[in-house]
């Protein structure tokens, strides 16, 4: 089946930042659009904005003025819904309130031909109950795109309970026609990216709130050691720190308030504040003029150990070996049955992050999982109040070493980016094993969505399948409050994993 023939008008309704991108996608695509809002006079101004955005990609060189000008007269603002009636598909981005959306769409199904397709760009309400209200729901779809809609590539198309395939199906084709990137999900709170990206922000909100970290320390471990664009201090800064809250507050409660998802109330008493981030000049940092921004905490200078003794390799941190080698520090490989560590002159032990803390073992001090350690610039350590000073030291210097900055944080299991990929890599395979989405499109989502460096399972098999399992099976055991309790799917997934090898 192919997408929404070209000659065939699409409608957009509601024509706010959102609206005008999505309008500005179809027309440039080829297709006539007519844009509706209820405000009047606000249909026009927008189709004068879109004009506006299309001069300046004439200005760029990205459209020629032939283009622009073809695009222009494609363009039609109208007054009245009736104005719609032979459009082959309208777009829905109006205020996200249910009652508002369904009265629309039932006032839409009375104007419009049997065959258009009606779709809602909501990113927190439920396609179905939408769609619900319909005489025919199996035409109702959702097309979640992401602001800004022209410049983003992907496009979530979900499909409501009653959706009919044939329609998710041209809508996935009419996305793809207009230079998109679809990936098609079951109606599911959150759909792919905003349910599976919670753990990104609860996880680094919950670590600030043990007083492990500041936030700058935080996001630059993200950054510069899990490989991630941005901290997730700095990015809910961005999106709006009312507008995350709202997200996650709406996924917990479609959850039947499931532990996984619930809301920080760090950043809860941050809303109730006023300090919503860069909109309102300062969130979790501050943006008047001449504002400092804080900087990550930084160890001192210390001397690198003159060698290591690597006890049972380092997992997804073996490339270390190879690392501290180049810099001129001797390494002794042992096979050890009873663990993965690099054993310090002190016979202070290093161990990567796997849902334990420090002040559970002897002298051991833990190193964050990194995307990359060679490329990585960054190295989270944590250490326990009784850990030696010279391991600690030791530590610190080895990583120094290598290039790195070291950033010592409290003693929390599973640090900052080991627990957060985790919980990322838990909740693709659950959303997988509840027929959300496929693996492949989770991966797409997450990458071009909020520009993960790697999708969960991509994470998944680069660290190795029990990975994830093992660090939230040890969170879990320290935090029975079910927010790290492995998810079925990933419990059978490493399961599965173990008995193929042959182990109990």
């Amino acid at each position: 089946m192919t997408g929404l023939d070209l000659s065939s008008p699409v409608a957009v309704v509601g024509t706010g930042t959102m609206g005008q991108g999505i309008a500005q996608v179809a027309l440039v695509a080829g297709h006539p659009v007519r844009l509706y809002d209820a405000a009047p006079g606000r249909a026009r101004d927008a189709a004068g904005a879109i004009g506006a955005r299309l001069d300046r990609l004439v200005a760029k060189d990205r459209l020629t003025a032939a283009d622009r000008d073809a695009a222009r007269a494609r363009l039609e603002p109208v007054d009245n819904l009736a104005d719609l009636a032979d459009c082959g598909l309208v777009v829905e981005a109006v205020l996200e309130r249910l009652d508002v959306k369904q009265r629309l769409f039932g006032e839409l199904e009375e104007i419009v031909a049997e065959d258009c397709l009606l779709a809602t760009n909501t990113s927190s309400l439920s396609v179905t109950a939408v769609g619900g209200a319909l005489r025919n729901p199996g035409r109702f779809v959702g097309l979640h795109f992401f602001n800004p809609a022209p410049l983003l590539p992907l496009v979530e198309v979900v499909s409501g309970f009653a959706t009919d395939v044939t329609s998710a199906t041209r809508a996935y084709e009419t996305a793809r026609a207009w230079g998109k990137t679809p990936v098609a999900c079951a109606d599911t709170p959150g759909f792919i990216v905003n349910r599976i990206a919670r753990p990104f922000y609860a996880e680094a909100f919950a670590v600030h709130e043990a007083q492990a970290a500041d936030p700058a320390t935080i996001d630059a471990v993200l950054r510069e050691c899990g490989g991630f664009r941005m901290g997730a201090f700095e990015l809910t800064d961005l999106i709006g720190q009312d507008v995350n809250e709202s997200v996650t507050h709406s996924v917990w409660q479609s959850f039947f308030q499931d532990a996984r998802f619930t809301p920080s109330l760090a950043q809860r008493r941050l809303v109730e504040s006023g300090r919503l981030g860069r909109k309102s000049g300062r969130g979790w940092y501050d943006y008047a003029d001449g504002a400092e921004r804080p900087e990550p905490h930084t160890a001192d200078k210390e001397q690198p150990p003159a060698y290591v003794i690597a006890e049972g390799g380092l997992g997804p941190a073996a490339e270390l070996l190879t690392l501290i080698r180049e810099a001129g520090i001797r390494v002794r490989e042992e096979d050890e049955d009873h663990g993965t560590r690099l054993v310090l002159p002190s016979g202070g032990q290093l161990v990567l992050a796997d849902g334990q803390t420090s002040a559970e073992f002897r002298d051991v001090v833990y190193f964050d999982l990194a995307l990359d350690y060679r490329t990585a610039t960054r190295v989270a350590l944590s250490a326990a109040q009784d850990t030696s000073p010279r391991t600690l030291a030791e530590a610190t210097g080895l990583f120094q070493a290598l290039g790195k900055d070291v950033s010592v944080i409290g003693d929390v299991p599973g640090m900052i980016v080991a627990r957060t990929v985790a919980r990322i890599i838990d909740l693709a395979h659950d959303a997988v094993a509840k027929g959300v989405a496929t693996e492949e499109d989770i991966d797409t989502a997450m990458r071009l969505g909020v520009n993960y460096p790697l999708g969960p399972f991509e994470w998944d098999r680069r660290l190795g399948r029990d990975f994830a399992f093992d660090v939230l099976d040890e969170m879990h055991e320290r935090d029975p409050s079910g927010r790290y309790a492995p998810s079925l799917a990933l419990y059978r997934h490493a399961y599965a994993t173990d008995k193929r090898e042959g182990t109990s």
